[in-house]
């Protein structure tokens, strides 16, 4: 008989969990129990795990319903099942487990009392009740054919949606048939890496900022076969003079707001970039990861709008509604279009349906518009209390990026190391992050990353003063 496995409180409907020997001598009844009985003492069936009931399972073997009945009945008696009238049948006794050997606790490392990570954005603001309009519009509206098999590259409404939120937003020159719907950002730039790699047979490099949050970026590269060149960031974003002299067949950039440093890349620079992509045929990959997130004018356009056939704009809803939707999007050059949806195919037959329906649908009813709204003053006050707190608390410390986006750096004073100040924290119970881990090229200035999105005002000054009050 094979081998079954039921979790618990489901119901067991595995039509293989009885063989019947009809030519046999023993009735049917007793064959039904005895295999019933050895899979829950083989653990086949565990406690708690529900029977098909009677009728299913006595159609499903070709008895009569009286036989599963008697099965049933007696397997109740022996207290291997439990029934309740208009309820399933429950497996109500399983194998005596062996005790297990359990190695010994490792000591607990005290939870943080104020993290300050980056990445998190508060979720507990999602717009619960908007998405679930969309969400019930697309179950009752949908014709069913749209929760069939997906298109790699995303449906259609979704795409029409995108392209035009994207060029009133950001001042893309999006068309949908340019766009490819993904699981997000990591999905987006593997996918782009892999199709790279097979066109140049990876014999160039990929060229990132230094320091750079896209470290994905560097393993996904160096299984293509890539070389890895990092690209200094100055203040106002990366060294356009430095990437002059770079070779690469691609550049991945975040122009509108550096990560994770906070410049903002100038419009000179961004020519100076769209310059050297032509002159060396580079693909510019542009992470938009936050850049909704502006509190001292409007948002930056995209760097797509200056040169589509040069730049792949990558976003995604992670940072604006959740990163557990896993929802992302690439507006590529219309050459990469089809070898990346090739490569989507591969990876998972297209992303969910239901999902790309109900954003299509909350995009078109202007509901991202109104939770960005909704949000952008949020964490403008969340970013004042912490540029408040270190002023009050560590005046020492000089934060810079802090117009736009979820997190600010502030840079150490003489004499403190990342090290330090993330040991003296995390004694207090805060969680505080250098960025020695973004670097690819060696040391550099002594900066902690301060994520703000998830945290309260109250928190925020309570875990600076708490960092403050543990340095020398």
């Amino acid at each position: 008989m094979p081998k079954t496995r039921t979790n618990p409180g489901t119901a067991a409907t595995d039509l293989h969990l009885v063989a019947l020997e009809r030519d046999s001598s023993g009735p049917l009844h007793r064959q039904i129990e005895r295999a019933i009985r050895a899979a829950v003492r083989e653990g086949r069936l565990e406690v708690g795990s529900s029977l098909p009931p009677t009728r299913v399972l006595a159609a499903e073997l070709g008895v009569s319903r009286g036989v599963v009945v008697a099965a049933y009945e007696q397997l109740v008696a022996e207290g291997y099942l439990t029934s309740q009238a208009g309820g399933y049948t429950r497996v109500s006794a399983g194998p005596e487990a062996a005790p297990v050997a359990r190695p010994a606790p490792a000591p607990k490392r005290a939870a943080s009392v104020v993290d300050f990570g980056y990445g998190r954005t508060d979720v507990s603001q999602f717009p619960r009740a908007a998405w679930l309009r969309s969400l019930r519009k697309v179950l009752t509206e949908a014709p069913s054919e749209h929760f069939g098999y997906t298109s790699g590259q995303g449906d259609q409404r979704l795409r029409a949606a995108l392209a035009a939120y994207l060029n009133r937003v950001r001042g893309t020159v999006a068309d949908p048939d340019d766009i490819v719907v993904c699981a997000g950002y990591a999905q987006a730039v593997a996918l782009i890496v892999s199709v790279l790699g097979a066109e140049t047979g990876a014999r160039r490099a990929i060229a990132v900022e230094d320091p750079s949050g896209n470290d994905d970026v560097w393993p996904l590269a160096r299984a293509a076969g890539f070389g890895l060149v990092g690209v200094p960031v100055g203040e106002h974003g990366i060294d356009v003079g430095a990437l002059d002299a770079v070779e690469a067949e691609a550049l991945v950039l975040t122009p509108s707001h550096q990560w994770p440093t906070g410049g903002v890349l100038s419009a000179e620079a961004r020519a100076g970039v769209v310059r050297w992509a032509q002159r060396t045929g580079a693909l510019v990959v542009e992470d938009d990861y936050d850049a909704e997130y502006r509190y001292d004018r409007a948002a930056i356009g995209a760097m797509q709008g200056l040169a589509p056939d040069r730049v792949a704009y990558v976003g995604s809803a992670s940072k604006t509604l959740a990163p557990g939707l896993r929802l992302g999007w690439m507006l590529l050059p219309r050459r990469l279009v089809a070898p990346v949806v090739a490569a989507k195919v591969l990876a998972d037959r297209g992303s969910p349906a239901i999902d790309q329906l109900a954003l299509a649908d909350f995009l078109a009813a202007g509901e991202l518009d109104r939770h960005l709204r909704r949000m952008r003053p949020l964490y403008r006050r969340r970013r004042d209390a912490l540029l408040a707190a270190l002023g009050r608390h560590l005046p020492r410390f000089r934060p810079v990026g802090v117009a736009a986006g979820q997190h600010l750096v502030a840079w150490l004073p003489a004499g403190l190391t990342e090290e330090a100040v993330e040991r003296a924290a995390a004694s207090v119970g805060v969680g505080v992050y250098g960025l020695r881990g973004y670097r690819l090229h060696g040391p550099g200035p002594q900066g902690l990353i301060f994520g703000y999105a998830s945290l309260s005002e109250r928190a925020i000054d309570e875990g600076v003063a708490l960092l403050a009050g543990a340095l020398p």
